[in-house]
């Protein structure tokens, strides 16, 4: 009887200490991960050589993925580009300039796509922030020389520093000793390598545009070979016309030259036969 007692205890011994391992083991293994640097290293050692998985992090958060945006995607959009935006118009009401810079007032969009296709030509998103956005009609030439354009002000515009831009407001009753004063500091302006925004005020609307439109001409007439437009005159709104002028760059004032020394040799050469004859 006393063999079989103590057979009994020693065999509950060995269950308590089986089970006290067991629960030792098992708050072990229940125990969160801690990683040191010592670690990590020794896991991405052998993680190499194939003997340990490195656990990785399977999905992140849209605050994870916001803290990681880094160059492009944290900086705006920093140049402006001309692009057609074809026949998806994202506006359904828009104010349209058509490929001669002149105002067509606003339209629906299936207007826009209609005329289009009756003219061939494309649409380009001018000012999406106006109510409504203000949209243009240009010819293939036309957007391929408003980027030409675009690439000369940047290369400027990085050369030296922020372009400055000065506004000049005057009416088309101006006097001529006060518009030659005008154009003078316009011509300032212009050497210091500023854009200026020239506005129009018609002072009777019945007169029609054409007088508003020939002032930036003769504008533009005093400064051959240094100025061009920035923006090419347009009525923004009734009784009134801007337009925005610039310093042309050195590739266009040579371009400018040699189509005007190739125009003069035509001239001399056909007055010349005019002799002849």
């Amino acid at each position: 009887m006393a063999a079989l007692c103590l057979k009994k205890l020693l065999d509950q011994a060995r269950r308590n200490e089986v089970n006290h391992i067991t629960r030792h083991f098992a708050s072990f293994l229940m125990q969160p991960v801690t990683t040191t640097t010592v670690s990590w290293t020794w896991m991405r050692v052998h993680a190499k050589k194939g003997l340990l998985p490195v656990p990785i992090q399977a999905f992140c958060t849209n605050e994870d993925a916001k803290e990681k945006l880094t160059g492009k995607e944290r900086i705006p959009q920093a140049k402006k580009k001309v692009e057609s935006v074809g026949r998806k118009i994202p506006h359904r009401i828009i104010q349209l300039i058509d490929e001669n810079g002149e105002n067509q007032g606003t339209i629906h969009r299936a207007d826009a796509i209609r005329i289009m296709d009756e003219r061939g030509v494309r649409l380009v998103l001018l000012v999406e922030n106006a109510d409504p956005p203000v949209y243009r009609l240009m010819t293939g030439q036309q957007i391929h020389e408003e980027r030409i354009k675009l690439r000369e002000k940047q290369k400027a515009s990085s050369k030296n520093g922020p372009v400055q831009q000065k506004e000049l407001t005057f009416s088309t009753a101006i006097a001529q000793h006060d518009l030659d004063a005008k154009i003078k500091q316009i011509q300032q302006w212009i050497d210091k390598k500023h854009h200026v925004r020239i506005t129009v005020r018609q002072k009777n609307v019945s007169e029609g545009s054409e007088k508003m439109l020939a002032l930036f001409g003769q504008i533009l007439d005093t400064m051959p070979e240094k100025a061009t437009y920035l923006s090419e005159p347009r009525i923004v709104k009734e009784g009134r016309s801007t337009c925005v002028i610039r310093h042309m760059s050195d590739r266009e004032i040579s371009g400018y030259k040699n189509e005007k020394d190739h125009k003069d040799n035509e001239k001399d050469s056909t007055e010349s036969e005019t002799l002849k004859q």
